[in-house]
């Protein structure tokens, strides 16, 4: 009889654990949580999966991190994509946390053991008696609805995550304020890929005059998005444009504004397959990402700030800021720039003070700006009864009033825009944007009206101008040609001049030079004035080298031997003379004074002039007392004496001297050759780039290039240069990832270890990298006295420029920014791209077809 007992009461409890197994496999198909139904993480039991399957919310550890967080994430992507996280501030430390329905109605985040201390909770005002439930809607959205007494079981929504967002705005989420509750849905950045609490960047909606999203760094400004015109957000102008030629059909953008409510949003693609987010990264830019199912990856399609003059006040008041233009800044008509300096240090005045004209019959107007994001719009004011024409003359009225807009740009849009003080963060784009008309006195308004009809002839009057002033220079310079000629023939074999003169030639006419025609001349050496480069008589040159003495020899580079010189007043430069039997080093002359000359930066060599003669065509540089880089890192007994300060001020200047190169100088210049051999360092070990013989230049639009010839040294040429021939500033980039990486370890890109010449100093970093082991790479020399984190994060920005995809690597301002700052750093990707030099010349320089270099390329890879 006891067996028998014993033997039902083993079934019953094993039909008891079925029914359990049962009831929690159900729990985990749920999307709906109950008093009686709750989440543990103990056993991953209770997830919710929304009912298109498309989300799902459970527990979950972000990264390498051991912490435990409740989060909502897409169910159908394969990589963890979280979009919302609950207790985001308050990590659980272990696997026992519970999320469920409390005794008051809200759903909180538990230890199972400690339910009384909750370490997050929704915090609704709930009724007295409350029958609550929470669901996981199709949208994404974590609703707690309370039932309702009645015959018809109707339930209200106590709470929502949409209301509370972390850093993702999912589709049918409104983003804004609640006029009514004074609810501002904000969105804030995680501090890191492991670390969902609040970071330093925020973004949302502020109301004061015309409603606005501004990206905050803490409390500072970033960036604004200004205001809605009736067709998108003013300061989103290229979203639209990029939206409408690609046609993906994943976003339906909107904005609403009434008296209960003000808030964007956007509706879910067609297309059940495709997600769309709008996600706040942890560097503090706005993405638009789409999760494309074919390629199983998301597809960033926007980000924000895109360029300088994104950046809130970029140029500062009263100013407009343009991408296209060499020199972004400049003021807004009726102001000037008070700075005397020709460097823009953005200042700008009125030129005539409004006020002292105002509504005096004047003869006050306004100028059109075509193409712009509107100022900030906190000092403007809405009339949506009047028209533009109406608006104007409303503007007219009131002395503060600086500038009126359109509300809705749209054919047949109504209502406008005035603004009353200082106006603020103006962009004017190339394409887009709208008109902006700003007031100005009858003195700005008459000398634009000249400039407009300037440009206004027709086109035969124009042409016939041109051919006009085109002859008339021409005769000059012929007269002054031939005068010039003439004398030179009658003071100096006139054969030997000739010669000089046409080789002088080549040179661009916007490069001057002053002459150093020798003895005969008071001041052989002195520069002229208002001259920006000096032309040397090789007369000079011989006696400044001693003949080209081999004892004044500071080197040998691929253009050919380098010279220590001394000028008769005692100024010591460096003479750069180029090979008679070198080819190419012609093309590099040319280049090198053409732009070397129109570039003025103090983390570039300046070149103080040339000499040509016939033969003979020299360089003539400041002179560097530490020689080059490479001179110090690369040798045993020289290197202590680059400590970490200097080395991370090298690595800055450097970084300083490329982006000076890529967007603050008069052009756009891509160095393509950047080594430590080409780095010179001053009596204070400050960097200098030098030789820009084989740089390009880039126009205003172009953002990368195609050649057939590949030039560069193995080691610091990017892939896609190597293989496909294509070079833009992001191969730069990656020339200075290299440089960074040689600096801090003190061993060469490729070969720096004798008994193996194969060795690859990127492969070796990353490898250590993803090993923990990142440290092990610090020269040795430095290796205990260094900053270890700053250090690790040099590494880590040397890795991201390194990146095989030039998409993924930062721009050199990105760069700045990481090495200057301390906020967090994306993950690098592994680079897989290698290229060996020969194991005889391991400094090796490459110059051939692509074809050639491809093949190379593909051997090395091979290996």
């Amino acid at each position: 009889t006891h067996a028998l007992m014993g033997s039902k009461e083993k079934i019953c409890f094993k039909v008891s654990l079925l029914m359990i197994f049962l009831f929690f496999r159900s729990c985990n198909t749920a999307d709906t949580i109950t008093k009686n139904r709750f989440i543990s993480d103990a056993g991953n039991i209770g997830a919710l999966v929304s009912s298109n399957g498309n989300f799902k919310l459970g527990f979950f550890s972000p990264g390498k991190s051991p912490n435990r967080y409740v989060g909502i994430w897409f169910n159908k992507v394969p990589q963890q994509t979280v979009v919302w996280v609950a207790n985001r501030d308050t990590p659980l430390k272990n696997t026992s946390g519970v999320f469920k329905i409390t005794d008051d109605g809200n759903i909180a985040v538990f230890y199972s053991d400690n339910e009384r201390l909750p370490l997050w909770s929704s915090n609704a005002s709930m009724p007295t008696t409350t029958n609550s439930t929470a669901k996981l809607l199709p949208s994404g959205n974590l609703v707690l609805m309370i039932a309702t007494n009645g015959s018809d079981h109707t339930e209200t929504v106590a709470w929502q995550s949409f209301d509370y967002p972390t850093d993702t705005l999912l589709a049918e989420m409104k983003f804004g304020l609640d006029k009514r509750t004074g609810l501002n849905r904000i969105l804030t950045s995680w501090k890191s890929d492991d670390d969902p609490a609040h970071g330093e960047f925020s973004i949302g909606l502020e109301s004061r005059g015309l409603p606005q999203f501004f990206l905050y760094k803490d409390s500072t400004v970033q960036w604004r998005a200004g205001p809605w015109n009736g067709r998108t957000l003013s300061g989103m102008q290229p979203v639209a444009s990029a939206q409408s030629t690609q046609s993906f059909d994943v976003y339906n953008f909107s904005y609403v504004n009434t008296p209960d409510e003000v808030y964007a949003t956007f509706n879910a693609p067609r297309s059940p397959s495709i997600f769309s987010i709008l996600i706040l990264t942890r560097w503090g830019t706005i993405q638009r990402q789409v999760w494309r199912p074919e390629t199983q990856q998301w597809d960033p399609s926007y980000e924000a700030p895109q360029d300088r003059c994104d950046h809130y006040q970029w140029c500062g008041p009263s100013s407009i800021c343009n991408n296209e233009n060499t020199t972004a800044c400049k003021c807004l008509p009726g102001f000037e720039n008070s700075q005397v300096s020709q460097t823009w240090d953005p200042y700008c005045v009125e030129k005539r003070k409004l006020a002292h004209t105002c509504g005096k019959g004047d003869g006050e107007g306004f100028i059109p700006l075509p193409h712009v994001k509107v100022p900030d719009a906190r000092i403007c004011r809405l009339f949506m009864n009047l028209s533009l024409e109406e608006c104007k003359m409303e503007c007219l009225k009131n002395c503060n009033c600086t500038g009126y807009a359109s509300a809705d740009i749209n054919v047949g849009g109504r209502g406008c825009l005035a603004w009353y003080g200082q106006l603020n963060d103006t962009k004017q784009y190339s394409q887009d944007g709208q008109d902006f008309y700003i007031r100005v006195d009858a003195s700005e308004l008459a000398a634009n009206m000249i400039r407009k009809n300037s440009k206004g002839f027709g086109g035969v009057k124009r042409t016939l101008v041109i051919i006009i002033v085109s002859v008339a220079l021409g005769a000059l310079l012929f007269i002054f040609c031939s005068c010039y000629l003439w004398r030179e023939h009658a003071k100096r074999k006139g054969l030997k001049e000739k010669q000089r003169y046409r080789e002088m030639l080549f040179l661009d006419s916007a490069t001057n030079f002053s002459n150093e025609d020798g003895p005969d001349e008071s001041n052989h050496e002195k520069k002229s004035k208002n001259r920006e480069l000096t032309f040397y008589d090789l007369d000079t040159i011989i006696a400044a080298t001693d003949n080209f003495s081999p004892a004044k020899k500071l080197g040998q580079g691929g253009f050919g031997p380098v010279y220590k010189a001394q000028l008769s007043n005692g100024q010591e430069v460096a003479v750069k003379r180029l090979s008679r039997d070198s080819g190419q080093g012609i093309t590099e002359f040319k280049n090198e004074v053409l732009l070397t000359a129109k570039l003025q930066h103090r983390n570039l060599v300046k070149l103080l002039g040339c000499c040509i003669d016939n033969e003979e065509k020299m360089l003539v540089y400041e002179y560097m007392p530490n020689k080059s880089l490479d001179y110090f890192i690369f040798d045993e007994t020289k290197k202590s004496l680059l400590d970490w300060k200097r080395r991370h001020e090298i690595i800055v200047g450097i970084a300083r001297g490329i982006l000076y190169l890529h967007q603050d100088s008069r052009l756009r210049i891509i160095h393509r050759d950047l080594k430590t051999s080409n780095i010179l360092l001053d009596d204070e070990f400050n960097p200098k780039i030098s030789d820009l013989g084989t740089a390009r230049i880039f126009g205003g639009k172009q953002s990368e290039a195609n050649t057939s010839t590949v030039v560069g040294t193995f080691g610091y040429i990017s892939p896609e240069y190597a293989l496909d021939g294509l070079f833009s500033v992001k191969s730069d980039v990656f020339s200075f990832g290299v440089l960074l990486l040689e600096i801090i370890s003190g061993k060469k890109c490729v070969g720096f270890f004798h008994n193996n010449p194969s060795s690859n100093l990127i492969r070796d970093v990353w490898r250590l990298w993803s090993e923990d082991r990142a440290s092990e790479i610090i020269d040795s020399s430095m290796r205990d006295s260094c900053p270890t984190d700053e250090v690790m994060r040099c590494i880590q920005v040397g890795l991201l420029c390194v990146q095989d995809n030039a998409t993924d690597r930062p721009t050199m301002s990105t760069v700045i920014f990481m090495l200057s700052n301390e906020a967090n750093l994306p993950e690098p990707k592994q680079t897989t791209f290698t290229i060996q030099r020969s194991e005889n010349n391991p400094d090796s320089t490459t110059t051939g077809t692509k074809s050639s270099s491809v093949n190379e390329v593909k051997s090395s890879l091979a290996k």
